[in-house]
């Protein structure tokens, strides 16, 4: 799905062969001749929308990388704009052929795997950041978190040079919810995946005294002991909000020094675990950034790194293409399994994406349903093979390209990969996504030069530059590999210059609230 088909010149992108629409590389004028197509625009088509390249009958499927995006919801003469106006979204059988396409990495000799200067903790694992950490129970606690957190300015901190900062992870949660159960377990180990992460060199947990999501079942559950870089308190025992927070910057100030004492050091690239996200797409989506950004965690997965393709939602429509990838018949069902509960428990009968209409802002961007999203969401991973399925928020142990259970929401989504061990976020974006996640530095890929120019203050890479011709696929790809390895070895990205990332620590919301 990743093959590229022709070069980016013209009006028009083929994407295949065998498709029946073709996407519109700049904006294109009613009655345009396209050349190569034997077709005249019939319409005036936006950049990214597509155009009919055949005339296509009612009920037959729109082909794009030779894949089903949807059925003709009338007779679609060629040269139409194709768009959610005339393309009806339904259900149809999908072939997932459990592993049947399944090949082995062939990964590179350790002595000739890029490195990257990270930071290795006491147990072996490594950091790409250095982080204290100010995380509350429940949202009773939020301000607290935010007071001690804030107290920490860049000139408090510059006798710590080796410190990036004392970030605050609040959140809405932690009372008003079910006492134990998933929705709990999931809080407590996205919770735990936060301290645990090499990014924090220490944490300090702050509750109210009386919520649900009680400090010692927390601990207790998650095999976690107060320490020199760990410590809790409540609220209620400490004194109220402002004794809280004092207590609080006592606390880190007592951390500040051991945490200060990190050096960086050449480390292999296959420590790299990237979490992939998407947000704001566009019909350039699935066409410059998405399969370069596949491109490069194929390079990254030969070199011993982990790929972790996340928003369930967002592969709905194009599961079967991963399924066939799988390791083994018991991954390919685990992925299933997952899409299923979504369908049929937790979305059944609502508005949402996977059951058809996408945001506003990806239709503006020429996507007609959720299934097109799909196709390009899905590019991101790369065309390796699937190794392993995780739910929200779990520790990713397995090396390769795997998938975690997340929604299509970005803050939510990327919390859970963070959690599971990610110390990068690669993030496309055709509209133009403003991300952080700290204490993960965040990458921000453009789709195209348009937004890429407008916004370059947030963009850090511009894939654009695939449609404009000036790259391949495979040299952004390339590009995109050595731009993590210099994050993760301490450059900052756009989104940690401007400080975005203080407020989307996002843990997923499933239970019931009462």
């Amino acid at each position: 799905m990743n093959a590229f088909a022709k070069t980016m010149t013209g009006p028009v992108i083929r994407l295949h062969p065998d498709d029946n629409v073709v996407v519109a590389r700049i904006p294109v004028a009613a009655g345009t001749e396209i050349p190569g197509e034997g077709i005249t625009s019939r319409d005036e088509v936006k950049a990214g929308y597509k155009i009919a390249s055949r005339a296509i009958a009612r009920g037959e499927p729109v082909q794009k990388y030779s894949t089903t995006i949807g059925f003709a919801a009338e007779d679609i003469p060629a040269g139409a704009m194709v768009h959610s106006h005339n393309i009806e979204f339904r259900e149809f059988d999908r072939d997932y052929a459990y592993a049947r396409d399944y090949k082995p990495v062939e990964l590179l000799p350790e002595a000739e795997r890029a490195t990257f200067q990270g930071i290795v903790r006491p147990d072996g694992r490594v950091a790409t950041r250095n982080y204290i950490g100010i995380i509350s129970t429940v949202n009773c606690s939020a301000t607290v978190v935010h007071g001690v957190a804030d107290y920490f300015t860049p000139e408090r901190l510059a006798d710590y040079p080796n410190v990036d900062g004392v970030v605050a992870l609040a959140h809405q949660l932690g009372c008003g919810m079910e006492l134990s159960g998933e929705p709990m377990a999931l809080l407590r180990r996205t919770m735990a995946g936060y301290i645990r992460h090499p990014n924090l060199s220490a944490a300090v947990v702050i509750g109210l005294g009386c919520e649900r999501n009680q400090i010692a079942g927390l601990m207790m559950e998650q095999g976690l002991e107060v320490s020199d870089n760990l410590k809790t308190f409540t609220m209620q025992e400490t004194g109220g909000t402002r004794k809280s927070i004092e207590a609080g910057i006592e606390a880190v100030k007592a951390m500040l020094l051991e945490a200060n004492k990190v050096t960086r050091q050449t480390v292999s690239a296959s420590h790299l675990a990237v979490g992939l996200q998407c947000g704001g797409s566009d019909g350039f989506s699935s066409i410059t950034a998405n399969p370069a950004l596949g491109a490069a965690m194929d390079i990254l997965v030969r070199h011993g790194g982990t790929a972790i393709l996340s928003e369930t939602p967002e592969i709905y429509g194009v599961e079967h293409t991963l399924t066939r990838r799988a390791v083994s018949r018991e991954v390919g069902e685990k992925l299933i399994e997952r899409i299923r509960w979504w369908k049929d428990d937790y979305n059944k009968g609502r508005d949402t994406q996977i059951n058809g209409v996408v945001s506003p802002g990806n239709q503006m961007g020429g996507l007609a349903n959720i299934f097109e999203k799909s196709l390009g969401s899905s590019m991101k991973g790369g065309t390796g093979p699937l190794m392993e399925v995780y739910k929200y928020a779990e520790p990713v142990t397995t090396k390769g390209f795997v998938f975690m259970d997340t929604p299509g929401y970005d803050p939510v989504s990327a919390t859970g990969q963070v959690a599971g061990g990610a110390n990068l976020i690669a993030f496309t974006t055709g509209r133009g996504s403003m991300f952080g996640a700290k204490p993960v530095p965040s990458i921000k890929l453009a789709t195209n030069t348009p937004m890429f120019t407008r916004l370059e203050e947030d963009m850090d890479i511009n894939c654009g530059l695939i449609m404009d011709g000036e790259v391949s696929m495979q040299e952004m790809g390339e590009r995109i590999f050595r731009l993590l390895l210099d994050t993760a070895s301490g450059k900052k990205s756009k989104s940690e210059e401007l400080g975005v990332g203080r407020y989307e620590f996002v843990p997923w919301q499933i239970g019931v609230m009462a």
